[in-house]
């Protein structure tokens, strides 16, 4: 069904628009008044379950990640866990300073950058895509709206592209592609829906926000992401260096599950992920992620109205476990919490990066293996303990934690059958 309208998100306030256009950060007196009405329930809190955060790590190793860790901020300040190891050849244990590949995750900090676009008034929403990027798309009915929702029935192309797990990855480790040539295999393939009738999840629409926001700017995607949210909000380990192979400094190495079962795991550290770019391209580290979504939550980076629009959600399926706004996920806990953020798989690594909606806590957590679902539904459960502590029931089905096989996501499909 069609989202229900949104309010025009025009031009801000005067005083937003000096900001986003300066490169700086939502003034404070705005960005409290964004998340001022859930701060006050925000104070009664439970401390996190490190120990059950530990569980959940171990759980993922046990099912076959090579090392796993989290990092929590809240009230009671930060706590990590870390165990197993980062490099299976040098033996060296997981660091939670360590930089690594968050994937579909990337798709929030691209939703940031085109918001702040529409808080300037350089586009709207519920503007056809066709507009700003004339004869791109062969439906003008497809909103800018539509891509961040997933729901502009723009097929994934990520689906044929990763069919066979390390053949597919092979063919595309070390190509690059143009947003164009990713636009194109996406539009060689059937549309999977009408145009906001109903949520397909697609990286097809975050490289098209990729081309939206070069187009828009002028300036590459990695300019955007700099100097809109990486220098802004002191993000140090975070960057996106497309089409470069390398992560800098100290880093996570990515194991990737081959198909067939006992086959031996494939180093996947190395890549340029142009397959998805905008849609999962970024490096970053758990505490980068934390502060980014946190400061997200508390209205730093965007307008009242923009981050009302990002957190509106709808169902992504019919039983109401899983929630999509624009280019964010919304978990609701077993304690009755609920946390906005996204998942990313990657090559070799899965990732959550999940707030409170006043942002007053937040969790990020990663493990260095993917094509393995088990893995990453074991390390969603470190949501569970860092945000309802030992208030917790009992372990959450494994479909309401599950995290997308998105983009990013496409090689855990065998394991996680549903798409959302």
């Amino acid at each position: 069904m069609l989202l229900s309208p949104h309010r025009r998100l025009a031009v801000g306030a005067g005083v937003a628009l000096v900001a986003a256009l300066a490169g700086t950060l939502v003034p404070a007196t705005q960005a409290a008044a964004a998340q001022a009405p859930a701060r006050t329930a925000a104070t009664t809190a439970p401390a996190p379950d490190m120990a059950g955060i530990t569980a959940a790590l171990d759980a993922a190793m046990a099912n076959g990640a090579p090392g796993a860790m989290a990092r929590y901020s809240g009230p009671e300040g930060v706590r990590s866990r870390a165990v197993g190891v980062m490099d299976r050849v040098a033996g060296e244990g997981m660091d939670v300073r360590s930089r690594f590949r968050i994937g579909s995750v990337s798709k929030t900090f691209s939703t940031v950058v085109l918001l702040q676009l529409v808080d300037e008034g350089r586009l709207e929403l519920d503007q056809p895509v066709n507009r700003y990027l004339p004869g791109l798309l062969p439906d003008d009915r497809i909103t800018v709206r539509h891509l961040l929702t997933h729901r502009s029935g723009l097929a994934d192309y990520t689906d044929p592209m990763f069919e066979h797990t390390v053949p597919g990855f092979e063919a595309v480790r070390n190509r690059v592609f143009t947003y164009q040539e990713l636009v194109d295999l996406s539009l060689a393939l059937p549309r999977t829906t009408e145009p906001g009738v109903s949520y397909k999840y697609s990286n097809a629409n975050f490289v098209v926000v990729g081309m939206l926001i070069e187009k828009l700017t002028g300036r590459p995607v990695a300019d955007a992401y700099q100097r809109r949210i990486f220098k802004p909000l002191k993000l140090r380990g975070t960057s996106y260096v497309h089409p470069d192979t390398r992560i800098a400094g100290p880093h996570v190495k990515g194991y990737l599950h081959p198909d067939e079962e006992g086959a031996p795991l494939v180093d996947s550290t190395e890549q340029t992920v142009s397959w998805a770019q905008s849609a999962g391209a970024v490096i970053s580290t758990t505490a980068d992620l934390d502060t980014f979504m946190s400061a997200l939550m508390r209205g730093r980076l965007l307008s009242p109205a923009s981050l009302d629009a990002m957190t509106t959600v709808t169902p992504t399926d019919t039983t109401n476990t899983r929630f999509y706004g624009l280019g964010l996920r919304r978990y609701d806990l077993s304690c009755g919490t609920q946390v906005y953020g996204h998942t990313g798989t990657v090559q070799g690594f899965y990732t959550y990066a999940f707030a409170t909606r006043d942002g007053r806590r937040s969790v990020s957590a990663l493990a260095n293996t993917s094509n393995h679902g088990a893995a990453n539904t074991a390390l969603g459960g470190t949501l569970e303990a860092a945000f309802c502590g030992s208030a917790k029931k009992p372990p959450v089905s494994a479909r309401s934690l599950q995290s997308a096989p998105s983009a990013t996501d496409r090689p855990a499909e065998r394991d996680l059958p549903e798409r959302h």
